[in-house]
């Protein structure tokens, strides 16, 4: 057993806990609660720490293995370069104390097996497999020529295009063959496209009904990437779970939203970080300012009708340190409070809140409670005082996995407990 003790627990949902201790037995939580209450441990050298909070979700990433956002290279860069970036990606997210990503187009499923076999060191990855998307939508790269397209699809898998019912029923049965947890489909156009409009909406109505109803035969979630008021209500009407960046949300779709259960991942990372210094060609910079600010506003006016929010960063660049880049995934908490939520808030929609976007594949994750999964992460100051704690590994004292210690300070951990208010 390992024994973590707090200044301040904060179990994911629900009120803090001032004085707390979790207790880890092998890969589950077997007490999280006051130190009052807790359990003697044979552990004679607890964990002390300022806040222990569970383990990170980050539910919009791209393990894509490059450096820019110019996807042609992706056609042109093999996939064992790619995948040996990706690794250092995954292991800056669990630095940060990430410790499960849905990965909603890239290389995850092929990674996904590595890290659970423990071959390689990252967040638990809960993978769609490709994105889908019509001929000239968003998840095709315009400028390449269509059957470079298509042997891209058979080489990485990171893009499928389809087109009519029938394809897109196949298609979405080739990514759970891979077994995806989580299904991604392109139901608007997007900034980083080339020649479409991120508001025109691109799957047809009854395309999108069929990708949903083949991912429910097995129990996944479709993930909706939908910037304009088309796309969203269509994918809302054929019962998508999540609709990702949201940008043209009207008080109409928000309250659509609300009633069906739909959880938005909102991205305001990639949006904040591509406006203010990211390199961009002049046709994706056009359009990122002319949504930046009603994405903004979407954020803030769909926090304000209750739709439920999980955090989401839309992190792709292997180039650490670099906006829009792995790492950066806390930046997405600090972004949800700039839109209004309160900080206790900003964490439940990283943690508690996160695992409901797989739908009926979520984990028992998120929280620190009894029976849970033992993903938790030690900090050496107050989060809910200043979020930006959570924006890098500076205050990260431990991280753990399945009940692993996956990441610690060292040699010693030069933290010890003082006290701390609840804000």
């Amino acid at each position: 057993m390992q024994r973590i003790e707090a200044d301040l627990l904060i179990p994911g949902s629900g009120e803090p806990i001032p004085n707390g201790v979790v207790v880890l037995d092998g890969a589950v939580i077997s007490y999280a609660g006051p130190a009052a209450g807790a359990p003697g441990t044979p552990d004679t050298r607890p964990t002390r720490c300022a806040a222990v909070l569970p383990g990170l979700w980050d539910c919009h990433t791209h393990l894509v293995g490059l450096p820019t956002l110019d996807f042609e290279r992706m056609a042109l860069t093999s996939d064992v370069l790619r995948a040996a970036r990706s690794v250092t990606d995954l292991g800056a997210a669990l630095d940060v104390g990430v410790t499960s990503i849905r990965e909603v187009g890239g290389l995850g499923l092929k990674l996904a097996q590595a890290v659970a076999e423990g071959s390689i060191a990252g967040p638990t990855i809960y993978a769609a497999g490709a994105v889908l998307s019509t001929t000239g939508g968003h998840g095709d790269v315009h400028s390449l020529p269509l059957d470079w397209m298509h042997d891209l699809t058979e080489r990485s898998g990171d893009f499928r295009l389809c087109d009519g019912v029938s394809d897109c029923m196949r298609a979405v049965r080739e990514q759970l063959r891979g077994n995806a947890k989580v299904i991604k489909v392109c139901a608007s156009g997007g900034v980083l496209s080339e020649v479409d409009d991120p508001i025109h909406q691109q799957f047809t109505a009854a395309e999108l009904r069929a990708i949903v109803e083949v991912a429910g035969l097995a129990e996944r979630a479709v993930a909706a990437h939908c910037h304009g008021k088309p796309g969203i209500m269509a994918a809302l009407a054929a019962g998508v779970q999540t609709i990702e960046h949201g940008t043209y949300l009207d008080e109409e779709a928000c309250d659509a939203m609300r009633e069906q259960g739909a959880i938005l991942v909102a991205t305001r990372t990639i949006i904040d970080d591509l406006l203010h210094g990211a390199q961009l060609p002049d046709y994706a910079l056009r359009k990122l300012r002319g949504v930046a600010d009603r994405h903004a506003e979407a954020l803030t006016m769909a926090y304000e009708r209750g739709v439920t929010i999980a955090a989401g960063s839309d992190i792709a660049l292997a180039a650490s340190g670099r906006l829009a880049s792995w790492g950066r995934h806390g930046r997405e908490i600090s972004l949800l409070a700039q839109a209004g939520m309160s900080p206790l808030q900003a964490i439940e929609a990283a943690t508690a809140t996160a695992p409901k976007t797989l739908g009926a594949q979520a984990p028992r994750s998120g929280q620190l409670l009894a029976g849970y999964d033992a993903d938790v992460l030690a900090l050496d100051a107050n989060p809910l005082a200043d979020l930006n704690v959570l924006t890098g590994s500076a205050h990260v004292l431990g991280v753990w996995q399945s009940g692993v210690r996956k990441r610690e300070r060292t040699p010693e951990y030069p933290y010890r407990p003082t006290g701390i208010a609840v804000s």
